[in-house]
């Protein structure tokens, strides 16, 4: 975990969801799934979690809820990365990315190692992003279990309090996905960053509570 600073050089609204592209030293370029806090030195106390989505010069392109008072220009402190990001297996050949209930910004930086290593990519998701790759093919939620059929290695993005529906929707593959990689980024609440283990961003896994900031934000299915 490092600190330093950084710098909004561009703020961009793709698919209805605002990105912002931030300079900053190589060190403190999260990995998929990891995230940095970023504070911009106005009185709000709470900083923001800045996901990787893709490659930029200079930085990273990051999926972050950037308020609305970042300008070109501003400077940011920031702090990471943190958490536990995705583990792309160097074996996976059919790669399922499921953003369950958002934007899918945050599973995009699986994209390019996945189709380097030469898997087939498919991503299930409510919106079609623009510029994806050829090679990608986006599929709606509902032939959601067909594609976990179908993949060998899947990567979830879902907010907390949906994670229940996740398991009720998946039903009987829920209990039969043990010989599949799968993982999920839980989105919740990190102000903290796992210094103060707050426990804001709490997690019930299957037998013990833990937290997102440290522990995750991306935890493996089975210990779901």
């Amino acid at each position: 975990m490092h600190t330093g600073k950084g710098q909004v050089l561009e703020l961009i609204l793709a698919d209805g969801w605002r990105y912002v592209r931030v300079s900053c030293p190589q060190n403190l370029i999260p990995a998929p799934g990891q995230y940095l806090l970023a504070s911009d030195g106005s009185d709000s106390p709470v900083p923001l979690p800045l996901f990787y989505t893709d490659s930029a010069p200079q930085g990273f392109m990051a999926a972050a809820p950037a308020t609305a008072a970042w300008t070109p220009g501003m400077m940011l402190h920031l702090r990471g990365p943190l958490g536990r990001a995705f583990s792309l297996p160097l074996a996976a050949r059919r790669v399922g990315l499921v953003a369950f209930d958002d934007s899918p910004a945050r599973l995009r930086g699986l994209i390019e190692p996945a189709l380097k290593q030469g898997a087939a990519v498919v991503l299930v998701s409510g919106s079609a992003p623009a510029n994806l790759p050829n090679d990608v093919e986006v599929q709606p939620l509902s032939v959601l279990k067909d594609i976990l059929e179908w993949a060998d290695y899947a990567a979830f993005d879902i907010a907390r309090e949906n994670l229940q529906l996740l398991r009720e929707r998946l039903g009987k593959w829920n209990r039969l996905a043990g010989g599949m990689g799968a993982q999920v980024l839980i989105r919740t609440a990190i102000p903290c960053g796992g210094i103060a283990e707050c426990g804001v961003c709490a997690v019930m896994l299957k037998s013990e509570w833990k937290l997102a900031c440290k522990d995750g934000p991306v935890f493996d299915w089975q210990d779901i």
